[in-house]
Formats: structure tokens, C-alpha cells, sequence
């Protein structure tokens, strides 16, 4: 069964930047419409930044001028560009993608950004 494999969280100063990927772990699986979700202690999971096979792109309001998604279709991978990051986008991030017509979680991956 496919997964989705994330990478590139961890711990950043207020202001840093991190960039986080998503990759399918079987070749020949291809991600279609792709996102970015997260979820902090005690909030419910809420979507980050979304992108179709085709690139286009819509980002929730908080994200939008700091995070950048964008997939590298020969590669098979979505990848979040998060920059000016804050205490607040402390969370674990979680990749959702369709992959050969099924929906798809990644297991999350920790963002924590110390004041």
C-alpha cells in the first residue's frame, strides 16, 4: 500500500524558514491534487495550502505572503515553503494527497518555532 512520506520539519527560530516535502513511497504512484494541513495541540486539523495536478494554488489566509506550495511533477513530490515563521504555526504538519484516484494522509511531521 502507498504512503505518503513526509520530511523537513523540526525546530526554528521566530522569523526562520523550513521547507517541507511530501513523496508517494511506491514509483509509478503519481499524486494528483495535493495539500498541507495542520493541527495544533488542542485545535482541530485546518488546512494550510492546497495545490491541483495542474499547480494551481490556494492558501488559507493566515499563510498566504509566508508559505509557497509547490509540487515537482517529474519527481512526484509536493513540497510547503514556509518563511517569517511564528509561534502560532507551532503544529504537526500533514501532507493529504490523491494518489491513483484514493485519498491519502502522511503520518505528520513537527513544526515547532521557539519565541
Amino acid at each position: 500500500q502507498v504512503q505518503l512520506v513526509e520530511s523537513g520539519g523540526g525546530l526554528v527560530q521566530a522569523g526562520g524558514s523550513l521547507r517541507l516535502s511530501c513523496a508517494a513511497s511506491i514509483r509509478g504512484f503519481i499524486i494528483d491534487a495535493a495539500g498541507w494541513y495542520r493541527q495544533a495541540p488542542g485545535k482541530q486539523r485546518e488546512l494550510v495550502a492546497h495545490i491541483t495536478r495542474g499547480g494551481y494554488t490556494n492558501y488559507a489566509d493566515s499563510m498566504k505572503g509566508r508559505f509557497t506550495i509547490s509540487r515537482d511533477n517529474a519527481k512526484n513530490t509536493v513540497n510547503l515553503q514556509m518563511n517569517s515563521l511564528k509561534p502560532e504555526d507551532t503544529a504537526v504538519y500533514y501532507c493529504n494527497a490523491h494518489v491513483n484516484g484514493v485519498n491519502y494522509w502522511g503520518q505528520g511531521t513537527q513544526v515547532t518555532v521557539d519565541s
